[in-house]
Formats: C-alpha cells, structure tokens, sequence
C-alpha cells in the first residue's frame, strides 16, 4: 500500500539514501531541507510525480502549515549536522534543529496521527564508561564542550519523543546511529571514512588523530536504512530507543591500514593531535534491536569499504577528466 512520507533533512547523507530506497518501494515522498549540509545533487534524480521537495528550516513555525505536508502517515525525523565538521561551524543551527525542530516534527506526527522515526546518535553515550554500550546506559557526555552542541541537542531530542510518546501516545521511536558509511558520503564530509578513503585514493597522507588505538563501529549505509525502516513498520517499538550499528569493532589505526591496503594506496600514515572529548571506544549493543525489529547488519566492514573504495575512485576520476 502506498504512503504518503516525510523526510526531514533529505539532501543529506542517509535522507538520499531513505528517499530512493522508499521511492522504490512504491511511496509518495515530501522532502525538507535547507540545505545547509545536504546537496542538491543528491537528489536530483528522484521521480518528480511522487517526490515533492521543499526548500524550508524544519525549526521554521510555516512547517506545519505547508499544503504539502498534510495527510502525512509516517516521517523520518533525519535533519541535523552529522559530522563535527558541519555541526562544530553551525552550533545554535545544530540546537535548534533538533530541539525546535524535533518539537515541530513531533507536534505533525500528533496532528496527522503518523508514526515517527527520530534518528538521534550513539554521541548520545559521549566517552563511554561501560562498553559496549546498551540502550539502557545513560552516557558520559560533557556539556561544555565543542561536540556538546550535537551529543546534548541529541539527548534533548530524545526527551521531546518520550513526553510526546507519555503525554499523547505519539507512536514515535528513536534510533540511535553508529557511524554510517558509503560511497553516499561526500569527500569532503570530515568523517574518518570519507577522509581516508579519499586520502588513500589521491595518495595524500592518511591523517589519524590520537594514536589510533580509539574503536568505532561501521555499519553500512543499506543496514542503517533498512533498520529505520524496520523500526518505523514496528509497533511494538513505539516509545523505544534501539541502537541501529555493526557490532564489529575495529580501531581507528586498523581501519586506516586496511583502507591502505584496500586501496592499494602508497599513502603515508600520519599521526595528529586528538581532538576534545573525541570518544576512545564505541561499540553498539544490538541484541534490543534483534529482539523488537528481527534486525542486524550483514554487510562486512571490507565488503563496504571495497564498494565505497570502488565508487569514490569513479568520483574522484570524473572530478579530474
């Protein structure tokens, strides 16, 4: 059955991605962004007669009254600065979106009685101190800091979702994302993927902040889509908060070595100060998500760095003819 959907922040990153995936699947789609770190380009190639694109400020009070948005079943609260490149340059931006902005998305799914997805972040668990890092673990998030502006618009987000979920019964569930990934990602996005992958390719130093012994956990971008998609079909989620992220864990120094290799890059590994409360483990705990969505990742860390590395070297020679 076709539905009418919302995605908030749809120029970015996972936003193209969740619309083309959504179109496919037959739906009718409404777009916002302001394009502050979206691209046009990234959705440019959506069908016009079911993908209807505006221009506007998710915090902006004129959201909820535009005649496009009306008779919505479902939105995907996606809006926000992900990489701290983007949301260190625009902090008040980077509040706003996700307090204000999560507060009209919320006050619309209650009007239209829609079912909503609010991504919110693993930055939510700051530094950790217990690791992995379960959705019941409250975090290690300092508040004066320059990734506070994120990790704390994040965490208030969440509190917006559970008292509208308390207070009226808005089926709202949220997501917490473990560092996404693919080709999808601009070059210059900042992130450690992009960065190294692109690095890697023009032979340009590999930049490594700290001494890489820090963890993430990369989880590709059609394992993230499909659990948001999962997590808004299930009912049984309202009012939950699951961790949606590739349980492997892998140091930063290793990643950087095995992009090299890869890649068959001859690129120099390089080593640089580590940036302020730049989080040394991460790590989800998934087993919430694979009991509530039947939900866990399939693609393997080389599997999606050896297509991300394979489509980024078509971007990188076309940039160059």
């Amino acid at each position: 059955m076709k539905k009418k959907v919302l995605i908030t922040g749809v120029a970015g990153f996972l936003g193209s991605h969740l619309a083309k995936d959504l179109l496919d699947d037959g739906n009718i789609l409404v777009g916002i962004d302001n394009l502050s770190s979206g691209k046009m380009t990234n959705i440019t190639n959506l069908p016009e007669d079911r993908f209807t694109f505006i221009n506007m400020d998710v915090c902006s009070p004129l959201v909820a009254t535009h005649p496009a948005i009306q008779n919505i079943s479902e939105i995907y609260h996606l809006a926000s600065p992900a990489s701290p490149k983007y949301y260190q340059a625009a902090p008040f931006d980077t509040i706003n979106v996700n307090t204000i902005g999560t507060k009209n998305m919320l006050e619309l799914a209650r009007k239209n009685n829609a079912k909503m997805v609010y991504t919110s972040t693993s930055e939510a668990y700051g530094d950790p101190e217990v690791h992995p890092q379960p959705e019941t673990y409250r975090g290690n998030v300092n508040t004066w800091g320059p990734r506070a502006c994120y990790d704390e618009a994040k965490r208030l987000g969440e509190v917006l979702c559970y008292e509208f979920y308390k207070q009226y019964q808005t089926k709202v569930k949220v997501a917490r994302i473990f560092n996404t990934y693919s080709a999808g990602l601009a070059n210059d996005d900042g992130r450690v993927i992009s960065n190294f992958v692109t690095q890697a390719l023009k032979g340009d130093d590999i930049t490594v902040y700290g001494d890489g012994t820090q963890t993430r956990s990369f989880c590709y971008v059609t394992d993230t889509i499909r659990g948001l998609k999962l997590l808004m079909e299930k009912d049984e989620a309202n009012g939950e908060i699951i961790n949606i992220g590739n349980p492997v864990e892998y140091s930063i120094l290793k990643v950087a070595h095995l992009i090299k290799a890869l890649a068959n890059s001859t690129s120099k590994i390089t080593f640089h100060p580590l940036p302020q409360d730049d989080p040394k483990v991460r790590r989800p705990v998934i087993e919430k998500g694979k009991a509530l969505l039947g939900w866990s990742p399939t693609v393997s860390l080389v599997d999606g760095l050896k297509e991300t590395i394979r489509q980024y070297r078509l971007k990188l020679n076309l940039n160059k003819s």
